[in-house]
């Protein structure tokens, strides 16, 4: 198990996984009071956490698909990326897709967060690529 640091000051439980084999943690709106997003209309919402990854680490921000589903409400940059060096308050930027007003409400689950290790790359300078069977299909190339 990773450990990882985390200063909370939501006034909420710290994030955790819902089931055994969940690969994400539930992000819940930090806010005094209710915030309403107007349809297409964006929102930086803090969570009111902090938290230190390790070098070779990074948190992913995602849409809640229940969110995303029933109010067409989503996270503009997803996936958002924490890097390891980052120490400010985690925020999620979220957007109202529907054409209905949604209202977020204090301490609302509104995004999920997936801690995952990465590599860094040095570019090798090449002429040429090996070839593969699919090539250079591109978007669509694979099927419907």
């Amino acid at each position: 198990m990773l450990k990882v640091k985390i200063v909370n000051k939501s006034g909420y439980p710290a994030p955790f996984y819902a089931t055994p084999l969940s690969a994400g943690m539930d992000l819940k709106a930090n806010l005094e009071s209710p915030l309403t997003l107007a349809p297409l209309q964006r929102a930086l919402v803090p969570t009111g956490l902090f938290i230190a990854l390790p070098e070779g680490y990074e948190a992913q921000v995602r849409p809640r698909s229940g969110l995303a589903a029933k109010h067409g409400v989503t996270v503009l940059n997803t996936p958002g990326t924490i890097d390891a060096d980052y120490r400010g308050e985690i925020k999620v930027i979220l957007v109202n897709l529907s054409d209905t007003p949604f209202e977020i409400v204090p301490g609302e689950r509104i995004a999920q967060m997936v801690v995952a290790r990465h590599e860094r790359v040095e570019w090798e300078e090449a002429e040429v690529l090996d070839e593969t069977e699919r090539g250079v299909g591109g978007f669509g190339s694979t099927g419907r």
